[in-house]
This record gives C-alpha cells, structure tokens and sequence, in this order.
C-alpha cells in the first residue's frame, strides 16, 4: 500500500530536506478556530510571515459574531498574500453617507451588518499570491485564481482567472472532461484512493481515475454518452 502523502490531523505537513518541519505552511482545518470559517481537510495556505492567527490573517473582516460564513473545500492552496474580504467589510451603501457611525455606538444598538453573503470555494482550488477574493464570491471546484486577482461573482468549475476585476481566461477542461471531474469528486475520496490517484491526478488522466475508483469500489456514476 502506497505511503499517504500527508496526515490530515498535521499542522505543518511539508517536511523539508533536513527533516524539519515547514513552519510557513498549514492545513489550515487544524489551526483555524473561528465558528463562521469553514476549512475542508488538507486545504492549506502559505506565508512567509507565520501569523499568530491564520484566520485573522487570511479574512481580517470574519469575526465570531460575523453574520456571514467563509467555507473552504478540501485540498485547496493558498499562498501567500491572499486575502478575503467577506461581508462584514461593507458599509451601507443606501444612504447618503457610508459612514458607518453605528459601530462607535457604546451598546451597539445602531449597528447593522448591511450584506450579509456567504463566500464559498470550492475543492482543488489554486488561488494565487496577492489575489483578494470579495464578499460573497462564489469559486466553483478545480478553479486557478491568477495572482494579484480581484474576485467577484461567481466562477464556473474549472476556469482560469486573472486580472482586477477577474475574467475567465480559459477553461482548463472540455464541458465533457468537466462532468466527468464533477462526477468523480476525487477530493472525497479515502486517502488510501487520493494516494494510489497521485499519478493520475498529475497527469490529467481521467481515464486511470476511473479505474482506480472501480479498484476502491467505489460508488462513481458512468460518463455521460
């Protein structure tokens, strides 16, 4: 049985040629502690400056009390820089002023979250140093943000995207190849399968993921004709 090729339960999962552990990378389920951000497992994040809270860090805006939720699927990356601004970042925008003088309330009686959308990324999802991902964006899975990206909206399962504001700059899969990724959601896998799939996985081999998902047995429907 092949070696897994990390543990979900670790916090620093890269281990360098010296045998130490890469303290600037983190499966990011095991460090964040914020009831309104939702990591998949083995999604991570990397930085050259190791915060002292991942969470603050990547979404500075969620707080517990946060009427909205950031959800992450499984197996993402994140590198260093990106940012997301979730709801709470916006001020009212119906008024005259944006000025939102209800936070200086002393028993916060005036205060109102004015947007209240959740932001959801999807599985396997690249998103590029210095890319900020806006308040209720909507990242389907296999996505590439490019870096320095400014993401709003919704992008559609495996595109690229770049620039300020993001645009699809291709897809990286024919509408047929991306049914049938969607149909093999790999990323919910055991390990055991994501492990034996390594392979396959790099080389864009759909055909060897499905037969790797007869060998597990498991439960995958059959391309569409």
């Amino acid at each position: 049985m092949p070696v897994p090729f990390a543990m979900p339960t670790d916090t620093h999962p890269v281990i360098l040629p010296d045998g130490s552990r890469h303290e600037g990378t983190v499966f990011l389920k095991n460090v964040v502690d914020n009831p309104r951000f939702s990591v998949g497992e083995f999604t991570y994040a990397s930085r050259f400056d190791m915060p002292v809270d991942w969470a603050q860090a990547l979404a500075p805006y969620l707080f517990p009390f946060s009427q909205e939720r950031l959800v992450l699927g499984r197996f993402c990356q994140i590198a260093h820089g990106a940012l997301f601004v979730t709801s709470s970042a916006n001020h009212d925008m119906a008024g005259i002023s944006t000025y939102p003088f209800g936070i200086f309330d002393a028993d916060k009686s005036g205060m109102v979250q004015p947007d209240t959308r959740d932001t959801f990324i999807g599985n396997d999802v690249w998103i590029g140093m210095n890319a900020m991902i806006c308040p209720g964006t909507r990242i389907g899975n296999g996505v590439i943000v490019g870096a320095g990206a400014v993401v709003r909206g919704t992008v559609p399962d495996y595109a690229i995207v770049a620039g300020n504001p993001a645009q699809v700059v291709r897809m990286r899969f024919s509408e047929a190849q991306i049914k049938d990724l969607q149909a093999l959601v790999w990323w919910d896998w055991p390990v055991e399968a994501i492990t034996a799939a390594r392979n396959a996985l790099a080389a864009a081999d759909i055909l060897e993921l499905r037969a790797i998902a007869r060998e597990f047995r498991l439960a995958i429907p059959e391309p569409e004709k």
